[in-house]
Order: C-alpha cells, then sequence, then structure tokens
C-alpha cells in the first residue's frame, strides 16, 4: 500500500520540527495509542489499539527516524505486530519553508500489511489509513497553535486531544462522506450505520 500527501502547518518549520519529534506529543496524535516511548535518539517503540473493519487488537511496533536533515526532512521506517497482523513499512518527510509563517508537510512511502488486517480489503484498508493520517496531522497542528500561543503569553502549553471515541467518529464519517459521494442514495443509510456502530464499540471497549 503506497501513502502520499501533504499537510499545511500554521507555524515555522523548526517549531513543526520539534513537534514531530516530541514522542509526548506524537503519542496524542496516534488514535488508540496506549503508550509510546524514546529509547534512543532516533527509535520510539510503543503500543496501539488498531481497528479497522471488523478486525481489532493491540499493535506493539517500533519506528526508526533516520537520514535526518533538521529542519528539512528524515526518513521513518515502522514495524509492528500483534493479534490483528502485522505491518512494516518505510517513508520520507520533508518540511518545506512557505515564508508565509506556514510550514508545508509532503510525505510519501509504502507499506505492506498481512494476518487478518489484510483480510479486510485494500479500498478499506486506504479510506482508513487516509483518514487516521489526516486526522492526526491536523491534531499535531492543534498541539502546536497551543505551543505557539502559550510561549507568546508566557505560560504552560493548555491542549486536550481528542479523545479515541472522537478519532474513531471522524474516520466514520471520512468513510461515510467517501460513501455518499459515489453513490448519495444507496450509501446514506450505510453511512449513518457505519457512524453508530463504531461509536458504540468504542465506547463499549473503553468501557470494558
Amino acid at each position: 500500500m503506497k501513502l502520499q500527501g501533504e499537510y499545511v502547518f500554521d507555524g515555522p518549520r523548526e517549531d513543526v520540527w520539534e513537534l514531530v519529534r516530541d514522542p509526548e506529543v506524537l503519542a496524542t496524535a496516534l488514535p488508540g495509542a496506549q503508550s509510546l516511548s524514546q529509547v534512543s535518539e532516533n527509535e520510539y517503540e510503543g503500543t496501539m489499539n488498531v481497528r479497522i473493519g471488523p478486525v481489532a487488537g493491540v499493535f506493539a511496533g517500533r519506528v526508526v527516524v533516520s537520514d535526518e536533515v533538521p529542519p528539512e526532512s528524515y526518513t521513518l521506517t515502522v514495524e509492528g505486530k500483534g493479534n490483528p497482523g502485522w505491518a512494516k513499512g518505510s517513508g520520507q518527510v520533508r518540511l518545506v519553508d512557505q515564508g508565509d509563517g506556514t510550514t508545508l508537510m509532503k510525505y510519501e512511502g509504502e507499506v505492506q500489511i498481512g494476518g487478518r488486517l489484510a483480510s479486510v480489503g485494500q479500498r478499506l484498508i486506504d479510506s482508513v489509513s487516509k483518514s487516521l493520517i489526516r486526522q492526526g496531522l491536523e491534531t499535531l497542528n492543534q498541539a502546536l497553535q497551543a505551543r505557539i500561543a502559550a510561549g507568546c503569553q508566557g505560560q504552560e502549553v493548555n491542549y486536550c486531544p481528542p479523545s479515541e471515541a472522537e478519532f474513531a467518529a471522524a474516520v466514520a464519517k471520512d468513510m461515510a462522506t467517501q460513501a455518499f459521494a459515489s453513490s448519495p442514495w444507496l450509501w446514506a443509510v450505510l453511512a449513518a450505520l457505519v457512524v453508530i456502530v463504531v461509536v458504540v464499540v468504542v465506547l463499549i471497549t473503553r468501557g470494558g
């Protein structure tokens, strides 16, 4: 599976670079993240609760940052495994100073997936992956704004990341939007059902 895209952060490149290298902030941008710790200068380990369609479970993973050119670019190598299956891949991230106080992130890479995760179908995996990436980057941008505001006011950072239920609802909304665009009348009802089911399952899981 190939991943590629762009995102504009509302802050200078140096601040974005510090943000994406902070494990505490990154953990808030990963839906279902249970832990994320920095074990060496360029290596992180963590666990994450993953749900794609009917397949769910906990992943243990490792992320290695290499080929760093601060604050411009770096390479990520990721691998993880758990009851739902396994995943591994690598990608390149580039930060471009746009000269107006904003930073353009460009990313591209490739991920291989196996086990039960692969059984849910490429289309569903693509849709959920794109939605999670978009939400994760938006969460990072919100954290960036909180940092900048706190710095300007000389105060501590005050930021509350989205809950897992809110992440799940947003994924369902993204999938519903895509389905509606392809066939409005047929998919409208299915989209509503997806939203309800995902939210209910997450709430049950969190409460159990």
